[in-house]
């Protein structure tokens, strides 16, 4: 039976690489609604390719520009009513969520209501509401897949396995562009050189996040949702290689791993054909070949960044929402060359530091933390 799609982000990095997943299966796969920001002309390819009966863009003059080039049968909507629109709105069975920052939740929110499963790969979505997104889901019923590679292998680690034998998880970090780098060094550090990832291919944000090591703060914080776990369950350790991308820990002593190459189409197609796994056209690992895996243990000192992440998964709340609200904030900045690399911890430690948690938000609280979060990173 074919799956219908919805997707978030179809323009991005995670969102290309999801369509060619499913150019690579027209059989098992059907794309019915896609939304992205203002790539236009990527965006129109994507359309006449895949003929989806909804697209989205940010504004509404991206919308009147798109108009008078779609085929006939494509409607057209822009911004978070959207974003909403395509997420909430057709008859996809899964909803693809690959938008960067906090613009998915209320998407996400509306596709749960309707009952469809999420692929989730925008992290910001359980970073700023992770209290209301799984209490929703699991309320309807729904099914939140990972994309991410880290949480993906923790997903496929844990699978048949008794969570009540479970010790913790380890979600793995390749250290990003500047991992060979000391703190000193840091401080005359481009923004060319920051968009250098050694392993994988992802879009800027993420790319300077992984520098900084907020994105695998983040991912601490969407693991300890995703999966039910205490901070203190869920550790990090630098492996520079990127090949095991998390493992479990189980009370025997016993550690189960999941291995490959640096391939972000695995983790995705394996969210969308879940529980079943179909071939794909990539690279095959070879551990010979690589010969040998090297680790070491997080260092706080050098990744404060990561330190801050704990603390703010840890208050809950509002926290988690204002410390990545900031650090979008500070990431452009930096990538508009208007702040240095290390201004970017700054500015986060600062506005963190300013803060004071709601400890039970709902929607419109979260909202006005990120409103609040965002101006002061801006100044």
């Amino acid at each position: 039976m074919t799956k219908k799609i919805a997707l978030l982000g179809s323009t991005g990095s995670i969102g290309t690489q999801t369509l060619q997943v499913v150019s690579e299966h027209p059989e098992r796969f059907e794309v019915e609604a896609l939304a992205a920001g203002g790539n236009i002309e990527l965006l129109l390819e994507q359309i006449h390719l895949f003929k989806p009966s909804k697209v989205s863009v940010a504004t509404r003059e991206a919308a009147e520009k798109l108009k008078g080039q779609v085929p006939g049968g494509t409607s057209v909507y822009f911004g978070e009513e959207g974003l909403i629109e395509i997420a909430a709105g057709t008859d996809a069975d899964t909803v693809v969520t690959a938008v960067t920052g906090s613009m998915g939740l209320p998407a996400t929110l509306a596709a749960i209501d309707e009952g469809k499963t999420i692929a989730l790969a925008n992290k910001e979505t359980l970073v700023t509401a992770g209290h209301l997104v799984m209490r929703r889901a699991a309320e309807k019923g729904v099914s939140i897949l990972p994309v991410d590679s880290e949480h993906s292998a923790i997903f496929q680690c844990l699978n048949g396995e008794p969570r009540d034998r479970l010790l913790g998880i380890t979600l793995t970090a390749s250290g990003g562009s500047f991992r060979h780098l000391s703190r000193d060094d840091l401080a005359n550090v481009t923004v060319e050189d920051a968009l250098k990832h050694p392993n994988w291919s992802m879009g800027a944000k993420i790319t300077i996040d992984s520098a900084t090591m907020v994105n695998k703060g983040l991912e601490v914080i969407e693991a300890h949702w995703l999966f039910g776990l205490s901070y203190d369950e869920i550790g990090v350790l630098l492996h520079p290689e990127s090949i095991i991308h998390s493992f479990v820990e189980f009370e025997d002593t016993s550690i189960i791993a999941q291995l490959g190459n640096p391939d972000m189409r695995v983790p995705i197609q394996y969210a969308l054909t879940y529980p079943d796994r179909i071939p794909l056209k990539t690279k095959r690992l070879s551990l010979a070949e690589i010969g040998k895996l090297n680790f070491r243990e997080m260092d706080f000192g050098r990744f404060p960044c990561l330190r801050m992440a704990y603390e703010c998964g840890r208050m809950g709340g509002t926290a988690p929402t204002v410390f990545n609200a900031a650090n979008e904030v500070a990431v452009a900045r930096f990538l508009r060359g208007e702040i240095s690399f290390l201004q970017i911890e700054d500015t986060l430690e600062k506005v963190v530091q300013r803060h004071e948690s709601d400890p039970d938000p709902d929607l419109s609280i979260i909202r006005e933390a990120d409103t609040w979060a965002r101006r002061i990173a801006a100044e």
